[in-house]
């Protein structure tokens, strides 16, 4: 029996051990937009390429990256409708465990209770896999970083990708990222990934970043920081244009 046996119902292994529907989720998720999240000094930063295609669209009302509590947000790629579910599940959790406990939620703690969700939705007829992968950032008493996999499985990062691109992205985070990098060098390293992956020029107008610090919580990257970073990024990428045709 070939692999059409296997992915018509979620609850059917493959003799090879495959869950097809969770697999086909992930190529959801990688044809979507590029996320990505850095942890730094005071903090973490998601940002979001949204790739907008047609100069009619407002770029205003697409939203990728959301707010769950003033100590969590959330970056998506994949299926925006999957993840805006579970973006509701986390924000009703974070408040009743504040109403609860009279405390903000952990990171860990909400990044478990989301997964578990995913999970239950790989295990039972009748469902389908959430074709969407999150990037869960946040702080505590430190910075906390999580990709969650559309099977339910997480795993925490200084520095991670998701969606389109996600390998070329993660390269360059490789080469740059250092521990403890300043809000700034890490909005700067952050466009750099993005620029990699994208097929225009990045304007700030496509990009959607946030920072989350232990004293300033949730707060959005003004366009004229993004823009100023993204001048600064120019300069250096001409510098190595300039260098790599010198060594030639």
């Amino acid at each position: 029996m070939g692999p059409a046996a296997y992915d018509r119902a979620i609850t059917v292994f493959s003799p090879d051990g495959r869950l097809f529907q969770v697999e086909y989720a992930r190529e959801a998720v990688k044809r979507g937009t590029t996320a990505c999240g850095i942890t730094y000094e005071n903090g973490v930063l998601l940002a979001v390429d949204k790739n907008i295609a047609s100069g009619l669209i407002v770029p205003a009302s697409i939203e990728k990256i959301f707010q769950i509590d003033e100590h969590i947000g959330i970056a998506t790629s994949g299926l925006v409708a999957d993840a805006r579910r579970l973006i509701e599940d986390a924000r009703l959790k974070a408040q009743r465990n504040r109403l609860a406990y009279n405390e903000p939620i952990s990171v860990p703690t909400l990044t478990r209770e989301i997964c578990d969700i995913k999970q239950v939705y790989t295990q039972y007829g009748g469902a389908r896999p959430f074709g969407t992968a999150l990037l869960i950032a946040g702080v505590n008493k430190e910075a906390f970083l999580f990709e969650t996999d559309p099977s339910g499985a997480f795993t925490q990062y200084t520095a991670t990708s998701i969606g389109m691109g996600k390998g070329d992205v993660e390269k360059i985070f490789e080469k740059y990222y250092k521990e403890k990098m300043s809000r700034a060098d890490a909005i700067d390293l952050a466009l750099r990934g993005l620029n990699i992956v994208s097929e225009k020029k990045i304007k700030k107008e496509n990009i959607e970043m946030i920072t989350i610090e232990v004293k300033e919580k949730y707060k959005k990257v003004s366009k004229e920081e993004i823009e100023r970073s993204l001048e600064r990024l120019g300069r250096e990428l001409e510098s190595e244009r300039r260098e790599r045709s010198e060594d030639r």
